[in-house]
C-alpha cells in the first residue's frame, strides 16, 4: 500500500511517496499554498493521490522541542481533517522536529547544492524525511 508523506507549511506542502511495499520514501513535489488566503492544493494533492494510489497520508507534526503543541501543529491537524474530508484517506502524523535541519545538512555535506537551490527543494526532502521515519517506525498506517 502506498502512503504519502506531506510536510506542510503555510506557503508550501512537500509531498513524498512510499513505494508498494512500504519500505522506502521519494520525494515527489512541492505544492504551492497561501494558508493565508485559504488556499490549500488540495486539486494537485488529489491528482498526486490518483497518480500514485496512494491509500493513507502521512503529515509531519511539527511540535516544539518541549514536546508541546503550537500554532504550525495545529496547522498541520486542520490540513489532515481536510484530506481525511474531501479524500476519505485514513491520515496520521510522524514528529518532525529537525526533519528539515536533517534534509538541508543531507543537502548541504552530500549534494553540496547552493542555498538557492536548497531552497526550491527543502520542503519535499523533508517530506521524505517524515514518511521515512514513519515507515520505518510503523511500517504500516495507525491512527494516532
Amino acid at each position: 500500500m502506498r502512503i504519502l508523506g506531506l510536510d506542510v507549511g503555510s506557503k508550501t506542502v512537500g509531498v513524498a511517496v512510499s513505494d508498494p511495499m512500504g519500505w522506502t520514501a521519494q520525494g515527489v513535489e512541492i505544492i504551492r499554498i497561501n494558508e493565508d488566503e485559504k488556499v490549500f492544493g488540495l486539486d494537485r494533492l488529489g491528482e498526486l493521490i490518483e497518480k500514485t494510489g496512494a491509500k493513507a497520508v502521512v503529515l509531519g507534526l511539527p511540535k516544539n522541542m518541549n514536546n508541546s503543541e503550537g500554532p504550525r501543529a495545529e496547522a498541520s491537524r486542520a490540513y489532515a481533517k481536510m484530506v481525511e474530508e474531501r479524500f476519505g484517506l485514513p491520515t496520521d502524523f510522524q514528529d518532525e522536529r529537525l526533519t528539515t535541519v536533517q534534509a538541508e545538512r543531507m543537502l548541504i555535506e552530500e549534494a553540496d547544492v547552493s542555498r538557492k537551490k536548497r531552497k526550491k527543494v527543502i520542503d519535499k526532502i523533508a517530506a521524505e524525511f517524515i514518511l521515512q521515519n514513519y515507515l520505518d517506525a510503523n511500517g504500516k498506517l495507525t491512527k494516532n
